[in-house]
C-alpha cells in the first residue's frame, strides 16, 4: 500500500472536489434504512397526530366597510348630496384593530359566557403541579388573581383572527373552538358587537354635538337681536332713513336731482338750436321749410293764399302789363302775405327762445337744489359708515345663528335610532361548521411525511459532501512511495496562487485571441474533423469535459493527424487541451517536461502545459520519464486526467506508436476516457483493424469510433 502524504512547503490546499450525481446515488441506496425508517415513523406519528387531536371548527363573518349615508340619510344636505370619502386600506387597518379592541373582547365575552368554559377559562380545570410550580416561581401568574374576564382573554386572542380580505374593503372575522355552534356565534356575535358600537359612537357625536349647538344657538339669539335694535336704533337717531333698496332717502333726492338737471339741460340745448336754426332759414328766406313753421296752422293758410295770388298774378300778367292796377294789387297782396309768414316764424323763433330762457333757469335751480343735497349727503356719510358697521355686525351674528340652526337640526335628526348608520354592514353570517379546519389530515400526513424524506436525504447528501476526499486538482499536493521506495509527487495546484496567468510557458492560458482565426489549411484536409467533432459531442462525459482517446492501427502518423486535427477544430470554439502518450519505450523521451513528470511528482501543471504557437490549443508533451512513471501510479495519473477534465472542455489523449502485444498504455488510458477514436484507413473487414477494435475494448474502452479519410468521414463501429 503506497504511503500518502502531503509536502508541509506546499503554497495552497483548495476545497474538496463535488461529488457527482452518482456519487450521491449510491450512498442514498446504501443507507437506505436511514431513509426508509424516518420517513416510516413520520407517517406513522402523523397518523396517530391527526387521529387524536382534538379537532376544531372555523366560524367566519365578513363585514363590508361603506359609507352607509345616502341622500335622505343627510339632513340639511338634502339639496346638494355631499360625495363620502373613500375607504382606503390604513381606514381598512384600523377598523380591524377595532374589531379587536379590548372593550369589545370583554362585551363578547360576557354575551358569549366563555367565563366558566372549560376550553377558554383555565381556572375551571384547576393548576397542574407544573403551572403551580411555574406560578410559585414567578415565572408566571396566577389565574385566579385576575378578574374573570382577563383571564379569558388570551384564550380569547388566540382563537380569533381578523384580517382584510385582499385588497377589498371586507374584513373577515374568524373564531376557532371545539364546539362549532360556539365557533359561528362567536363570529356573529363580534360583528353585531361592532356595528353597535359603531352606531352608539355615532349616537354619541351627534348627541353631543346637538347639545353644544343648542347652548350656543340660545347665546347667538340674544346677540342677534341686540345688534339689529342697535341698527335701528342709531339709523333714527342719525336720520338715516332706508328708501328703496339699501340707499337712503337723502342719496335718493340727490340721485333724482341729479336726473332732473340732465332732462333740464337737454331741454335747454334743444330750444336753443331750434331756435337759431330757424332765425337762419328766416334770414334765407326758407322759413317755411322748418318743420316748427311748417306745421304751424296760420302759416300753413298763409302759404296756401300766396299760392293762390301767385296763380291769379300769373293768369293776370299774360293779358296785363306790370303797371295794370290788377298786377299792382295782386302783387301787393302776395307781398302782404309774405310779410305775415315771416311776422309768424319770427314769432316761433322768439316762443323757442322763451322756452330755452325758462329751461336754463330750471337748470340753475336745479343747480342749486343739487349742491344744497350734497351738504346734506357728505354730512351723512360719517353716519352711514357707523351705520354700515353696525349692520354688517348683525350679519354676521344672523348667519353664524342661522348656520348653528341647522346643523343643530341635523344634529338633533341623527340622534335616533337609524338616524346615523354605521359605516359597515354583515355581508355574510357564520354558520356553523361541519368541517373541522384543524387537523387537515391528508396534508399534514403528506408534510411531515414528505418533510422527513427531505431531512433524511439532506442529511445523507451533506455527510457525502462533506466527507468526500480532497482531490489534487484543486491544489492539494500528495505524494506516493513506488515499489522501489521513491517517491513520486503526483502533480502540484493548476489553480493555485503559484500559477502566473501572464507567461506563455506557464500553462493553460486563454488569451484574447479569437479561436475562429485558427489557420484551416494546418487541418488535414483527408479528414471530415467537423463531423467528428459532431459525433462525439453526442457523447455524455462522465464528469467535467469529455476525454477522447485517440489510438493507431499502423502506426504514429495516423494518429497525429486525427489527433491534431481534432484538435485544432474543437479549439476554434471550445478549450482544448492534447495529451501526448508515447507507448513505444524505444522511441527517445522527450526534453521537456510532460505527463510522465507531472504524475512521477517531478512537475507541476504550470511546467509542463505549453500552449500551441499558431492556435489557442493547449498541450502537454510525453515528458522526459519513461512510461514506468504512469504505470506505477495509477491513481495519480486518473487524478490528473480528472483534473484537465475540470480545466477545459475537450481531453484529447493520443496515444502515438504501433500498438504491440502486451501493451500497458492501453488498459491505462482507455477506461478513463468517455470515447476512443480509432484512426485507421483499412477495410472494415480488414484483420488489424477488428483486431485493434476488440484490443479497445477488451482494454474498457466504453465506445469506440472508426476515423476513416474521405470520402467515408468516419463510422460506427460494429
Amino acid at each position: 500500500m503506497p504511503e500518502v502524504y502531503a509536502p508541509a512547503m506546499e503554497s495552497y490546499a483548495g476545497p474538496p472536489s463535488e461529488a457527482s450525481v452518482s456519487d450521491i446515488g449510491r450512498a442514498v441506496l446504501r443507507r437506505w434504512r436511514w431513509v426508509v425508517l424516518p420517513v416510516a415513523a413520520a407517517f406513522l406519528a402523523s397518523v396517530l397526530f391527526v387521529m387524536l387531536v382534538t379537532p376544531r371548527y372555523t366560524g367566519e363573518a365578513k363585514l363590508l366597510l361603506q359609507a352607509s349615508d345616502t341622500y335622505f340619510t343627510r339632513p340639511g344636505n338634502n339639496d346638494r348630496f355631499e360625495q363620502q370619502a373613500q375607504i382606503d386600506e390604513q381606514a381598512v387597518a384600523s377598523q380591524v384593530q377595532v374589531v379587536m379592541s379590548r372593550d369589545l373582547a370583554r362585551e363578547a365575552i360576557r354575551r358569549l359566557g366563555l367565563v366558566g368554559n372549560a376550553e377558554f377559562d383555565p381556572e375551571v380545570g384547576g393548576l397542574n403541579v407544573v403551572q403551580r410550580v411555574v406560578v410559585l416561581l414567578g415565572f408566571a401568574k396566577d389565574p385566579s388573581a385576575r378578574p374573570p374576564e382577563e383571564r379569558v382573554l388570551e384564550t380569547y386572542y388566540d382563537r380569533l383572527l381578523v384580517y382584510p380580505v385582499g385588497k377589498s374593503r371586507i374584513v373577515a372575522i374568524e373564531f376557532k373552538s371545539k364546539d362549532p355552534d360556539l365557533a359561528a356565534r362567536a363570529a356573529n356575535t363580534i360583528a353585531d358587537l361592532y356595528l353597535g358600537q359603531q352606531d352608539d359612537a355615532r349616537k354619541d357625536q351627534a348627541r353631543s354635538a346637538s347639545t353644544w349647538l343648542g347652548s350656543n344657538v340660545t347665546a347667538l339669539r340674544t346677540r342677534v337681536a341686540e345688534a339689529e335694535a342697535k341698527v335701528e336704533a342709531f339709523r333714527s337717531k342719525s336720520g338715516l332713513l332706508a328708501g328703496a333698496g339699501t340707499t337712503t332717502i337723502s342719496a335718493q333726492q340727490l340721485s333724482e336731482l341729479s336726473s332732473q338737471l340732465a332732462q333740464a339741460r337737454s331741454q335747454q340745448s334743444d330750444t336753443q338750436a331750434k331756435a337759431k336754426l330757424i332765425r337762419e332759414a328766416i334770414r334765407d328766406g326758407r322759413a317755411f321749410e322748418i318743420p316748427d313753421v311748417a306745421n304751424n296752422e296760420l302759416i300753413r293758410r298763409l302759404l296756401e293764399q300766396r299760392i293762390n295770388l301767385r296763380a291769379q298774378l300769373a293768369l293776370e300778367q299774360r293779358t296785363l302789363l306790370a303797371q295794370h292796377p290788377r298786377v299792382k294789387e295782386l302783387t301787393a297782396q302776395v307781398q302782404d302775405l309774405e310779410a305775415q309768414i315771416r311776422a309768424a316764424a319770427e314769432r316761433t323763433v322768439r316762443t323757442l327762445e322763451n322756452d330755452a330762457r325758462i329751461a336754463g333757469a330750471r337748470v340753475e335751480s336745479i343747480e342749486a337744489a343739487i349742491e344744497q343735497q350734497k351738504k346734506i349727503v357728505a354730512a351723512a356719510n360719517e353716519n352711514e359708515v357707523q351705520l354700515r358697521a353696525l349692520e354688517r355686525e348683525a350679519r354676521i351674528q344672523r348667519e353664524q345663528l342661522e348656520s348653528y340652526l341647522g346643523r343643530f337640526r341635523e344634529a338633533s335628526a341623527r340622534d335616533t335610532d337609524y338616524g346615523a348608520p354605521p359605516d359597515a354592514r354583515i355581508v355574510s353570517r357564520a354558520v356553523a361548521p361541519r368541517i373541522p379546519s384543524f387537523p387537515k389530515k391528508l396534508p399534514i400526513v403528506a408534510l411531515a411525511t414528505f418533510a422527513a424524506l427531505m431531512l433524511s436525504l439532506g442529511t445523507i447528501v451533506s455527510v457525502e459532501l462533506l466527507g468526500s476526499k480532497p482531490t489534487a486538482g484543486f491544489g492539494l499536493l500528495a505524494q506516493q512511495r513506488s515499489g522501489a521506495g521513491r517517491p513520486v509527487a503526483p502533480y502540484a495546484a493548476m489553480r493555485g496562487r503559484d500559477f502566473d496567468f501572464g507567461r506563455a510557458e506557464d500553462g493553460p492560458i486563454l488569451d484574447s485571441r479569437d479561436a475562429g482565426l485558427i489557420d484551416l489549411k494546418q487541418l488535414d484536409p483527408g479528414y471530415d474533423f467537423v463531423a467528428l467533432a459532431e459525433r462525439l459531442a453526442r457523447v455524455e462525459p462522465a464528469e467535467g469535459g469529455r476525454r477522447v482517446l485517440v489510438n493507431g492501427v499502423q502506426g504514429r502518423q495516423d494518429v497525429v493527424r486525427v489527433a491534431r486535427g481534432l484538435a485544432l477544430t474543437l479549439a476554434r470554439t471550445k478549450r482544448v487541451l492534447m495529451v501526448d502518450v508515447e507507448r513505444d519505450e524505444a522511441t527517445p523521451v522527450d526534453a521537456t517536461p510532460g505527463l510522465t513528470d507531472l504524475v512521477a511528482g517531478e512537475a507541476t501543471f504550470a511546467e509542463v502545459i505549453r500552449r500551441d504557437a499558431s492556435s489557442p490549443l493547449h498541450r502537454i508533451p510525453v515528458g522526459t520519464l519513461l512510461n514506468e512513471a504512469l504505470t506505477a501510479s495509477p491513481d495519480s495519473l486518473d487524478v490528473a486526467l480528472k483534473a484537465f477534465a475540470g480545466s477545459y472542455d475537450w481531453v484529447i489523449v493520443a496515444l502515438l506508436g504501433a500498438p504491440e502485444a502486451g501493451d500497458a498504455m492501453l488498459p491505462l488510458l482507455a477506461p478513463r476516457c468517455d470515447i476512443a477514436v480509432l484512426a485507421s484507413n483499412l477495410e472494415p473487414a480488414s484483420p488489424d483493424l477488428v483486431n485493434s477494435h476488440e484490443a479497445l475494448r477488451a482494454a474498457g474502452a466504453r465506445q469506440i469510433v472508426v476515423a476513416r479519410e474521405l470520402p467515408m468521414a468516419f463510422d460506427q463501429a460494429a
